[in-house]
């Protein structure tokens, strides 16, 4: 009876460990899940133009150029009365002042107007003269410009010698020397820029010959005029 319960128990216990399972846990294998990601593209980049600015048309301003001078300086008179004239005399030398107004047409031509007037005298005589002028001109450089004057003046004389009261034909001869720096302005010019002072603002010097009366049975009547100009 003994030996029978041995061997049931036995069988049971071998039942048991059959039936029961597996006592130690169930390891479970995993498989990788590989997931495809997909690179990252960045979206475009909107490139937006750029706008071209137009500048504002450029508005040269008009330059009218005045070709305006006045003129001041000394005269030293020569009274010659040794022509043919009916009274000869001795030459009286005189000193005084010249006034200049003028307006350049060009480099080429322009008017004048002048009066001589002195007061310091030798021997007697004292000359007043009123003109007015053509004034052709030649630019010999940027800086020197000689010029003619031909016109109808006005002249008369006060002292011991011959009394000269007359209106007649005058001319002289002249040159003038630039002391502005002629540099052409931002604009637009009604005429072409010259370069000359005729232009431009600025002081100059100036000096010339007149023959104050041109007539015939006149005493001589010369000047010789030296000064400064400024030009508008």
């Amino acid at each position: 009876m003994k030996k029978i319960m041995i061997n049931m128990a036995i069988i049971g216990v071998s039942t048991l460990l059959h039936a029961g399972g597996d006592i130690l846990p169930t390891v479970f294998e995993t498989e990788e899940v590989v997931v495809p990601v997909e690179p990252y593209i960045p979206p475009p980049v909107k490139v937006i133009p750029p706008v071209a600015v137009i500048p504002p048309p450029l508005v040269l301003k008009d330059i009218v150029p005045l070709g305006l001078y006045v003129g001041l300086g000394l005269t030293a008179a020569r009274y010659n009365p040794g022509c043919g004239c009916p009274i000869k005399g001795q030459v009286d030398k005189t000193a005084g002042v010249i006034a200049r107004v003028g307006y350049d047409f060009n480099e080429y031509l322009g008017i004048e107007g002048r009066g001589i007037r002195t007061n310091w005298k030798s021997d007697g005589g004292k000359i007043k003269h009123l003109g007015l002028f053509a004034k052709p001109m030649y630019p010999v450089s940027n800086d020197i410009n000689v010029y003619g004057l031909a016109g109808y003046a006005k002249t008369t004389t006060q002292g011991n010698k011959r009394r000269v009261d007359a209106e007649t034909f005058a001319w002289g001869l002249g040159l003038e020397y630039d002391l502005a720096t002629d540099t052409p302005k931002e604009g637009k010019y009604n005429r072409d820029f010259d370069g000359y002072g005729d232009q431009e603002g600025g002081w100059g010097l100036f000096t010339d010959y007149e023959r104050l009366v041109q007539k015939s049975g006149s005493p001589d009547l010369d000047t010789i005029n030296f000064g400064v100009t400024y030009d508008f």
